[in-house]
Order: structure tokens, then C-alpha cells, then sequence
């Protein structure tokens, strides 16, 4: 009996791992039996033609979102630059003055509300920070008006303490002269300053935008610069309207 169950036990180990049926390779329909190399399979000609056809439609599509986005693209750019005819005369006629010291000074840093722009926002927020950092001093006060809420997510949690006043949602409906009033009357009224300093990203082409600083003073700074002469003395000359010559 002990002999019989050791040799079951010997033919079940030796029964070969492998099946013993022969297994069919799959050759290529475009080799001859001698060329084609085992495990190589075809490709239908049908599923070729199919995926050329859905690559083709999506360039399609993506060459009509291209045109749509051009198109708003040229727009905006044409609206951009029609409004630098607003502050451009101005600032040949008063021109533009970082340097001036003042006690109150209010960093305006205007961001976007939404992101995948680049470094337009982070670049905005650098020199808002250098900026404060440079006007800082035991006798002058430094704080910050921020438009966009990229910018605000940056600054409240860096300087939560200097912010006097924030503002988003701006870029929901299309910007226009009586909103972009409001706005201005909302800080002069809200926000005690001698210099505010407008930090943006002027438009200089599709992928470049230069950061920019525009310097507004407060009435009182304003005559201070001009009795003391330089570039604000030269109002002197001009004929405001309501007032007489000098």
C-alpha cells in the first residue's frame, strides 16, 4: 500500500507546468510564415481609419475655439488701447512722481480674479511688496487696496494687518468709464492717503505685459511739490478753468 501511494505521488510531480496542447501564435497577415516573428499581432486597417477621422475632427474643433478666442482677444485689445486716450494726457501734463516722500501712502494692486495667467499676479504682488518695504519708516504709514481676489489671497496672508480695503467680482461684466468712476470715488472716500500708488500690468502684446506704477497725490501734496518746483511747478503756467492765471 505505502509503495502504491508513493508512486501516485511521483507521477502527480511529474506532470508537466506547461499545457500540453500546443498554443497558436498569432502572426501578422502582412509577413510571410518565415518572416513573421511570434506574438506579433495585426492591426485592422478599420481602426486606423477611425482614429485618423476622430483626430481630424478634433482639430477641427480646436481651430474654431482658436478663431472664438482671437476674436474676444481683438476685442478686449481694442477696447485696452482706446482707453489709454483717458489717462495719457494727463500724465504728460503732471507727470509722474514715485519718488516723492510722503507720511500716508496706499498701494493699490490690481490682480485678476482668476488664475492661468502667468505671472501677471505674482509679479503685481512683488512690487506692491518691495514697494511697502521701500515707503516703510517709523514715521510713515503703508497700507494696501486690493483689487482681484488672486491678489488678495497673497496679501491677507502676508500683511492681513496693513490691508484698508478690498474689492473683487470687478471683471464679471465688462469694465467701462462710469464703473471704473464708482470705483475710484469708493477709495478716495474710504481710504486717507498723501500718495497712491496704482500698481497693473500694462498690455504690450499677447504674451507680454509690463508691470507698471502710476503715482496719484493728494491735494495737499500736490501744492506742497508745486510751491517747492520741479516737474508739478510747471501747472503755474497753465489757465485752470474756474480760477485765474498765474
Amino acid at each position: 500500500m505505502a509503495m502504491a501511494a508513493l508512486r501516485r505521488e511521483g507521477r502527480r510531480f511529474a506532470t508537466p507546468l506547461i499545457s500540453p496542447r500546443p498554443i497558436a501564435a498569432i502572426r501578422s497577415p502582412f509577413l510571410s510564415e518565415e518572416d513573421a516573428p511570434l506574438g506579433v499581432r495585426s492591426i485592422s486597417t478599420q481602426i486606423v481609419r477611425n482614429r485618423m477621422k476622430s483626430v481630424k475632427n478634433i482639430q477641427k474643433i480646436t481651430k474654431a475655439m482658436k478663431m472664438v478666442a482671437a476674436s474676444k482677444l481683438r476685442a478686449i485689445q481694442v477696447k485696452a488701447e482706446n482707453s489709454r486716450g483717458l489717462w495719457q494726457p494727463f500724465t504728460a501734463l503732471l507727470g509722474d512722481t514715485p519718488t516723492v516722500d510722503a507720511k500716508k501712502n496706499v498701494i493699490v494692486t490690481i490682480s485678476s480674479d482668476k488664475g492661468l495667467c502667468g505671472g501677471i499676479n505674482s509679479t503685481a504682488v512683488k512690487i506692491s511688496k518691495s514697494l511697502h518695504k521701500l515707503n516703510s519708516g517709523p514715521d510713515k504709514e503703508n497700507k494696501y487696496v486690493i483689487l482681484g481676489e488672486k491678489a488678495k489671497a497673497i496679501l491677507v496672508r502676508d500683511s492681513k494687518k496693513d490691508i484698508e480695503l478690498i474689492i473683487t467680482e470687478l471683471q464679471k461684466n465688462p469694465l467701462n468709464y462710469t464703473q471704473v468712476s464708482v470705483l475710484a470715488d469708493d477709495i478716495l472716500k474710504n481710504v486717507e492717503f498723501d500718495a497712491l500708488r496704482i500698481i497693473y500690468s500694462k498690455f504690450h502684446s499677447v504674451v507680454s505685459f509690463l508691470p507698471t506704477m502710476a503715482t496719484v497725490l493728494s491735494p495737499e501734496l500736490v501744492e506742497r511739490e508745486a510751491e517747492s518746483g520741479g516737474k508739478l511747478g510747471e501747472l503755474d503756467s497753465y489757465e485752470i478753468e474756474g480760477g485765474e492765471t498765474k
